[in-house]
């Protein structure tokens, strides 16, 4: 019973590292991230600014105006995520204003 206790351990131990490698399918390849980066830097991001107070909104508005390129040639099909247009409400429920009367609620306090 040890042994194939054992011989159970082991196997596993062989079988873990195989089954632990990275994805082969990954999202972008190393062309397309090159590709986009040139897009960007057309649009007019330039990455050795040393500028880095305002990094986050320069690569934000070059990306935006790529995407409003990209966007104008194939529509919302080439999108995903959330509805693009709509409404939507957020917040809590509106609660009763306190009457100043001397009386507290059950919980007040805890």
């Amino acid at each position: 019973m040890k042994s194939i206790v054992k011989a159970v351990a082991a196997a596993a131990v062989l079988v873990a590292p195989a089954l632990t490698f990275a994805q082969s399918d990954s999202g972008a390849t190393r062309a397309q991230v090159q590709q986009d980066l040139c897009q960007v830097e057309a649009a007019g991001y330039n990455p050795g600014v040393d500028d880095n107070t305002t990094y986050p909104q320069d690569a934000q508005a070059a990306e935006h105006r790529v995407w409003r390129q990209n966007g104008a040639s194939q529509g919302d099909e080439a999108s995903y995520g959330g509805a693009a247009n709509g409404t939507s409400a957020s917040g809590m429920r509106m609660m009763q204003p306190l009457q100043n009367d001397g009386t507290k609620p059950t919980y007040f306090g805890h």
